[in-house]
């Protein structure tokens, strides 16, 4: 790879998320090579003028192009079909979509708006995929919780549980996933099979078994997940390890840190006063662990599940 290539980042946000967007471009923008160029994606489906005016005039800056993408038409087509429960949005499912919106550009990396950048985020994208679809890292919250184990491989259809990743840090190979019509058999598998645990990230898992490049911890560490011994390059707040939701999270310095630097800080702080529901957002990784567990023990499922994998597998 060509440090001289322009690093295109993709995102996937709506109006409630973009202060926690701010911060993770806050932190690749503190970290960035001044000598590359940074175009980045915000893919969504109608976000106020005022947000859009907001990041371009705080963030936005020669080197580091910020441009949202409406892709309403698109999802518009197949919104019945994505399936959403608790705190998700569709917004989830957009990153699938990218191969084929972007047919000129050969590899993209995808990141949620839940992440603090603590390196220059170049040096993930220059990682060499070779004819892997995608480059991940293993998911550090399915690794620590042995009850999600056999959902991952019974319902999922993986491997071992180590070969699970978290699509929140997702580099894609989007020369390789349109060879194989990515986009095509990721809308026939929904019209087969609906994950209702991990949503999107099964998907991919699904899509990608034995196609995916093995990328380091450092790059998606997350709060209680992370071995002690890790580099931290990159920090994910996953799940209900929201800073702006909780205190004394591991790592949550970090977000307030560079929160400062953008124009939403006190919004921010806002939010972490107001919010009341903590034991709520908890309650909810509780119940999604047990739903996992109760579809690992669905035998007959299971087995119609892999069937319809197995008519899309890559």
């Amino acid at each position: 790879m060509n440090k001289a290539d322009t690093v295109n980042l993709f995102f996937a946000c709506d109006d409630g998320y973009i202060p926690f967007l701010a911060v993770t471009l806050s932190s690749i923008k503190k970290h960035r090579c001044r000598e590359r160029d940074y175009s980045i994606r915000i893919l969504n489906t109608g976000i106020s003028e005022h947000h859009k005016e907001t990041i371009f005039s705080s963030l936005a800056e020669a080197g580091f192009n910020i441009q949202f993408v409406d892709i309403s038409d698109r999802i518009e087509k197949i919104s019945e079909r994505l399936h959403t429960r608790d705190y998700y949005s569709k917004s989830t499912y957009f990153r699938l979509f990218i191969p084929e919106l972007y047919p000129n550009l050969d590899k993209a990396l995808y990141l949620d708006c839940d992440i603090v950048v603590l390196s220059d985020i170049g040096e993930l994208y220059d990682t060499e995929l070779c004819d892997n679809l995608v480059g991940a890292v293993a998911d550090g919250f399915v690794q620590g919780i042995p009850r999600l184990h056999g959902y991952v491989t019974a319902r999922v259809g993986v491997r071992l549980p180590i070969d699970y990743f978290n699509a929140g840090v997702l580099l894609m190979n989007l020369k390789e996933m349109r060879k194989v019509n990515f986009g095509e058999r990721f809308v026939d598998l929904i019209s087969k099979v609906t994950f209702e645990v991990a949503q999107d990230q099964d998907y991919l898992n699904a899509l990608c078994m034995g196609r995916r490049a093995v990328i380091g911890e450092e790059w998606n560490c997350m709060p209680g997940f992370t071995s002690p011994t890790a580099e931290r390059k990159l920090i994910h707040y996953n799940l209900d390890s929201k800073p702006w939701h909780k205190d004394g999270l591991e790592f949550g310095e970090l977000f307030w840190k560079y929160a400062e630097y953008t124009p939403y800080a006190e919004r921010i702080r806002e939010i972490r006063q107001s919010f009341k529901e903590e034991e709520k957002a908890a309650k909810q990784t509780s119940n999604m662990i047990d739903f996992a567990e109760a579809q690992a023990m669905d035998m007959e499922k299971n087995l119609q599940v892999r069937r319809a994998l197995a008519s899309v597998w890559i």
